[in-house]
């Protein structure tokens, strides 16, 4: 992984991907990239209901300050066809970082949320990342599953019985 968060990535099941850090010039490809994402994913994703992603979402993801957040982007072997997106954002403190991550529908059961989720764990731990957490539906087992069995705990969200907010002190080990 380079500084910035590039890198070559292979998961456990030996499927290679590009990841690299969101530029200006990725908006059109990250749009259609949320086309083919399940709707159910998408409620996962954003924890509301909605059929397209648009113009304002995509610009939090976009226009990152690759300081307090980043966005990664996901590469299929083209290069050019966005498979999976993740979202860091930590606080001023560069203390805790939140992780959001939303994979392609005919690229699920690939290993890739499992390496790309790592991959930001060692950046945001690179970083001086303390703690790294996710904000899950209550009803998205598979993520939650995948993050348990990556170290990470789950407990009820403050405040709504309907998400779980899920967490890992990092550093990851080595393993991963």
């Amino acid at each position: 992984m380079t500084p910035h968060g590039n890198a070559d990535l292979e998961t456990r099941t030996g499927h290679r991907f590009l990841v690299r850090t969101v530029t200006d010039r990725d908006e059109p490809a990250l749009a259609e990239f949320f086309t083919h994402v399940t709707p159910e994913d998408l409620r996962f994703r954003f924890l509301t209901g909605l059929a397209v992603v648009g113009p304002d979402r995509l610009a939090a993801m976009i226009r990152v300050d690759h300081y307090q957040s980043e966005t990664f982007l996901a590469f299929a072997d083209d290069g050019v066809t966005v498979i999976a997106a993740a979202m860091l954002a930590c606080d001023a403190a560069l203390e805790v970082g939140e992780v959001a991550i939303s994979i392609r529908s005919d690229y699920k059961q690939r290993g890739i949320s499992w390496a790309l989720l790592a991959h930001v764990a060692r950046y945001a731990e690179a970083r001086g990342v303390q703690t790294l957490q996710s904000i899950e539906s209550y009803a998205n087992h598979a993520a939650i599953e995948l993050e348990r069995e990556m170290g990470f705990t789950a407990r009820a969200y403050p405040g709504d019985s309907s998400l779980v907010l899920v967490e890992r002190k990092l550093p990851l080990s080595a393993a991963l």
